[in-house]
């Protein structure tokens, strides 16, 4: 079944946030994770929405997991962490229906 990490958070350094992005989408790759959306603009229905929103999808829970957990991501989460605030990251089951 897949799942969905649905990442948002503030970015407050532009330029370290920089050089996440192309060290996880090849990790991204890896585990056969597709971006479904990824937006700098995105608009707050409800709530305040943060600098970066974004929605992955990984064929199963486990591919995801072991994506977030793999030793080469390590580094680029310090990127992350290092880069941004108020990060809020949520994994979901996809909605096969009743």
């Amino acid at each position: 079944m897949a799942v969905y990490y649905i990442n948002s958070y503030d970015i407050i350094d532009m330029e370290e946030y920089a050089n996440y992005a192309a060290p996880v989408y090849k990790l991204l790759q890896q585990y056969g994770a597709e971006v479904i959306a990824s937006d700098l603009h995105a608009i707050a229905v409800e709530g305040v929405a943060r600098t970066m929103n974004a929605i992955i999808k990984f064929p199963s829970e486990e591919a995801a997991l072991a994506c977030y957990a793999d030793p080469e991501y390590q580094p680029v989460k310090a990127i992350r962490h290092r880069s941004t605030t108020n990060c809020t990251m949520v994994l979901v089951k996809e909605f096969v229906g009743q």
